[in-house]
């Protein structure tokens, strides 16, 4: 990965639909060598240094012209872990202002994870927030809908997956099919293996009519045996590409790399992915992980998190492009 830049200003970015994703910008290796080499600049750093500081897990969609970017804000664990999801706009993809801010506290959990950003077809937004029970490996799904970004602070909530005893899901990638059909990728850690098991990840593929009563229908990603992404795998993009999808996931090979995943590409059905690149940094120590991708008139953008000189996480993004 090359260096990372700070934020400076920039020309506004028309964010209009432009149309399908660039067939050339989702090619695998391409994709691959563009985020290895990319120059990411800062959106948002944390507001101290070491680890445990982080800003990151960034979930991007359209707003009209702008880009919506939803985010995790988290300390220590000691110090409270996941405290917020931010939803925060911007006119050029580069600064941003925040117009909502969702709490820890709000939802009684012991913290959050990256948050899901979609926009309804009325028009309305709905935020999908992983929320971590405290005492417990055990996480939750809960969805916020509202009419306007800001008003997500206090909109509606249902709970769409619930998890059990034996499983917890968190992290979810949420689209909508050309068909209306609503399509969900979940994080799914195993809980019956007990609490130093419970970071083990796969990714579960769901449908639903409405985008809160969901029919997970299995593993659509796996980790793959004897490889960099060994002990989880967890899907954090998915594009259209001709008859497939591509898919950007982030993966580890064993508990100890937790925090510091690493990113691949994936490619197949929504139902059905198969590991075909990565990772990115090629050597562990640093994370690459949780980006999220979205077109743009000057080309794909990737938001993403990663690790900084002095240990915090930050969130940055760069255009894939040559």
């Amino acid at each position: 990965m090359g260096r990372v830049r700070a934020c400076a200003p920039a020309q506004t970015l028309a964010l209009a639909n432009s149309g399908p994703v660039d067939t050339d910008a989702l090619d695998p290796a391409a994709l691959l060598a563009r985020l290895a080499t990319a120059e990411p600049v800062v959106v948002a750093r944390a507001d101290e240094p070491g680890p445990g500081n982080w800003v990151g897990g960034p979930y991007a969609a359209r707003d009209g012209d702008r880009i919506a970017l939803a985010y995790r804000v988290r300390k220590p664990e000691s110090r409270g872990r996941g405290l917020a999801n931010i939803v925060a706009v911007s006119d050029d993809g580069l600064a941003f202002t925040p117009v909502a801010t969702i709490t820890s506290d709000s939802f009684g959990a012991a913290s959050l994870e990256r948050p899901a950003l979609v926009r309804r077809p009325d028009g309305g937004w709905r935020l999908y927030v992983s929320c971590s029970t405290k005492n417990s490996k055990h996480w939750w799904v809960e969805a916020i809908d509202a009419d306007t970004l800001a008003g997500l602070e206090a909109g509606q909530r249902t709970v769409v997956l619930p998890g059990d005893e034996s499983q917890a899901f968190k992290d979810v990638i949420v689209d909508i099919a050309p068909d209306g059909t609503w399509r969900i990728w979940a994080c799914r850690h195993p809980l019956d293996g007990g609490d130093d098991e419970a970071d083990r990840m796969s990714t579960v593929y769901g449908t639903s009519a409405d985008g809160l009563a969901w029919d997970l229908h299995g593993p659509c990603l796996l980790p793959s045996p004897d490889s960099w992404d060994q002990r989880g795998a967890r899907v954090t993009a998915v594009l259209p590409h001709g008859d497939e999808v591509v898919a950007v996931y982030d993966g580890r090979a064993s508990a100890d790399e937790n925090f510091f995943e690493r990113t691949g590409v994936a490619v197949g059905t929504p139902a059905d992915l198969h590991a075909v690149g990565g990772p990115v940094p090629a050597a562990y120590g640093r994370a690459l992980r949780y980006a999220s991708l979205i077109d743009t008139p000057a080309g794909l953008r990737a938001y993403y998190e990663v690790t900084t000189d002095d240990g915090s996480h930050a969130l940055v993004t760069a255009l894939l492009r040559d």
